[in-house]
């Protein structure tokens, strides 16, 4: 796979390649069930990775760093070893959310250690089963790699709570909030204790990027959703949230599907932004 590869595989590509001696599959879930629900079905030959204790570095207070803080770089430097990740790896990830959860995640924290070979595998789980390929149950492969994944630092854009507020009012820039409209709104909030939005943020939900079957769009309808955000905008002036700073890498990874660049990560997300006396404004999104 070179640079200019596109970032999502199908099942029935991913067929092409299962017996490739350089792939490394990942199984990527969130979730309390997330080891159980692997047990029970998982791609042959997948690594488990838990969101919550390999994909994040969950502290006491979530308004600090939100509900899903990155871990340090050194430390998924370490756990990307142990699978037998190198910089040479191909490696493909798949989640039981069709892609819309951890295995975005997973995907946009191996772009920003500067590893290009990362796909991530369309339709999830779901679309494994659909397409046929081989599943296995039981416990995950034991973690015998021993040297760690050279990375020192995140390569990647991110924007903190400081930025984002600043973003919010300044001319030019634009914030995305990918939750579901009902939450933006203000409607009422299943996660966090506060509902409502980032005032100035627009909400494009990450649904949107899905069609009916759990895939996601074509690049040229991807490409339709997003221009407008990106008309006279550089990425640098456009940042991505959600509940916590995971789902919106579904929405930067279908950015990059629809190739455009990728905007700013704000991984603290509403989780950290509600718990910290912030603005909240409520109500229907403006357009882009």
């Amino acid at each position: 796979m070179r640079k200019d590869s596109k970032p999502l595989i199908s099942p029935e590509e991913l067929l092409n390649i299962l017996n490739s001696s350089d792939l490394v599959i990942v199984d990527a879930r969130g979730g309390a069930d997330a080891l159980e629900g692997y047990k029970q079905m998982h791609l042959h030959r997948a690594h488990f990775v838990s969101l919550e204790t390999d994909l994040s570095d969950i502290g006491p207070y979530a308004a600090q760093g939100g509900r899903h803080p990155l871990p340090a770089p050194t430390r998924f430097g370490k756990l990307l070893g142990s699978l037998g990740i190198a910089p040479s790896s191909r490696v493909c990830v798949y989640d039981d959310k069709g892609g819309a959860n951890s295995a975005a995640r997973f995907w946009w924290m191996m772009k920003a250690v500067g590893h290009e070979q990362i796909q991530v595998i369309d339709g999830g789980l779901a679309g494994i089963q659909q397409a046929h390929l081989p599943v296995s149950h039981g416990n995950p492969p034991e973690r015998t790699g021993t040297s760690p994944y050279p990375v020192s630092d995140w390569d990647m854009p991110l924007a903190n709570m400081q930025l984002i507020d600043q973003m919010r009012e300044r001319n030019g820039a634009v914030v995305i909030d990918v939750r579901e409209a009902f939450r933006y709104r203000g409607e009422s909030e299943p996660i966090d204790p506060v509902a409502g939005h980032i005032p100035g943020a627009v909400n494009i939900p990450y649904v949107d990027n899905l069609q009916a079957n759990g895939r996601f769009r074509p690049p040229e309808e991807l490409t339709n959703l997003y221009k407008d955000i990106f008309i006279d905008r550089d990425a640098q002036d456009i940042a991505v949230h959600c509940g916590s700073g995971v789902t919106a890498c579904h929405t930067l990874l279908a950015i990059e599907a629809a190739g455009l660049s990728t905007p700013r990560l704000y991984v603290g997300s509403w989780s950290e932004w509600c718990r910290n006396d912030a603005p909240i404004a409520k109500g229907p999104s403006p357009k882009p």
